[in-house]
């Protein structure tokens, strides 16, 4: 991916959360990693997001446990609607997180999972049906052990696709 198209989803990232959910512009995620398979996001441990430890505040560990699932949800989902689709709505339907170690520094979370969410969207574009896939997930801290899990993580997300009045005629 070039440093261009980088650039482009995380100004996106950027703007969608600071106007849908102002708590997730907060913590300031950004892209570190997108490939085929992989997602990688990053939130900076600072005044913002530590705990009264200076390591990463709970609620903002399960942001970017979100974020690295949700993000290629939303993109997809995003060229679904700019090509004249039905709206396809999204929420977590439950969430499980295993905090391992303190995370004192700033995090990485990272899904392996990419293709089950756009297999999920691309379901969703073609059913009314609730479609619901959970999802595995982990976080690091790379200037501290980029291979030492600090937290891992398990989201069900759930989608569905609303069929707009024109297309029901």
């Amino acid at each position: 991916m070039s440093k261009f198209e980088m650039f482009k989803i995380n100004l996106f990232l950027r703007l969608y959360a600071w106007i849908k959910i102002p708590l997730i512009g907060f913590c300031s995620p950004s892209l570190v990693e997108l490939t085929d398979t992989r997602l990688a996001l990053k939130i900076p441990l600072g005044y913002r997001t530590r705990n009264h430890l200076k390591s990463m505040y709970f609620g903002a560990l399960a942001i970017g446990a979100e974020m690295s699932i949700v993000l290629i949800a939303v993109l997809k989902i995003k060229d679904h609607t700019d090509a004249g689709g039905d709206r396809i709505d999204f929420v977590f339907k439950d969430f499980k997180i295993n905090f391992l170690k303190r995370p004192d520094g700033d995090v990485h979370f990272i899904s392996d999972e990419i293709k089950t969410v756009v297999d999920q969207i691309n379901e969703a574009k073609n059913s009314t049906e609730r479609i619901n896939r959970t999802m595995k997930g982990y976080a690091v801290v790379p200037s501290i052990n980029p291979l030492e899990r600090v937290a891992e993580f398990e989201l069900t997300l759930s989608v569905k696709r609303k069929v707009s009045k024109k297309n029901q005629i």
